[in-house]
């Protein structure tokens, strides 16, 4: 692969980990109320994306091409996964209405464990096992017809480490605790906002899940 290759590549990927979607509004629900949660939320995150660039590489779409059912089966769990968190923000940012946080420490504390928000980043990012089609469509065209180990290795780590620098900056970024002081008091609105883009997410993964398996 050439300079201009990789350089394509790695542009698109980019472009892929910055539209929105689950990862990119779990990140920004939670670097409004803690960095530290955000941090950890994308670690989760970028580990999903490492292990979808491994199969990715290493011919999944194949697999999944050819047993959709597989596919199926998999969105129909991402998309009661993501349904669950939309609802369990729903019923926070409602609850929050009535009982706001009093302080930046104290909208922290309600996020849970560290160990809680990476969980959720890790799920959040392995329910939707498209991304293996998506990558094998940014891939393929790249790709010599046999890849070496180290070719293969390498595109792993371009898509995954061109990933992380996007998304860890973009926590930091909207983690800043001018930003978190101004969005405390929206705090439950963009819980609402989220529980509902989460729900409607769920909705078109099960649809499709539901599709496959019964193709």
């Amino acid at each position: 692969m050439n300079i201009g290759a990789w350089f394509t590549l790695i542009v698109l990927n980019l472009a892929g980990a910055a539209s929105p979607g689950p990862d990119v509004v779990l990140i920004t629900r939670t670097a409004t109320r803690s960095r530290r949660h955000a941090v950890a939320v994308t670690a989760g995150i970028q580990t999903g994306v490492v292990w979808w660039g491994i199969l990715t590489v290493f011919g999944a779409a194949a697999l999944l091409s050819a047993y959709p059912d597989v596919l199926g089966f998999v969105q129909v769990l991402g998309g009661a996964w993501l349904a669950y968190l939309g609802v369990g923000m729903l019923r926070n940012g409602v609850a929050e209405r009535k009982n706001p946080p009093r302080d930046l420490v104290e909208a922290e504390m309600r996020l849970g464990t560290l160990g809680h928000a990476y969980r959720h980043g890790l799920v959040t990012n392995l329910s939707n096992p498209k991304i293996v089609l998506f990558l094998t469509a940014l891939i393929a065209p790249l790709l010599p017809r046999s890849p070496s180990v180290g070719l293969a290795v390498a595109l792993v780590l371009a898509l995954s480490v061109s990933s992380a620098i996007l998304q860890f900056a973009y926590a930091t970024l909207v983690s800043t605790q001018v930003v978190r002081a101004r969005l405390l008091r929206a705090g439950p609105y963009i819980d609402i906002v989220a529980g509902i883009f989460f729900i409607i997410a769920a909705v078109m993964l099960v649809v499709n899940g539901v599709q496959d398996l019964a193709a």
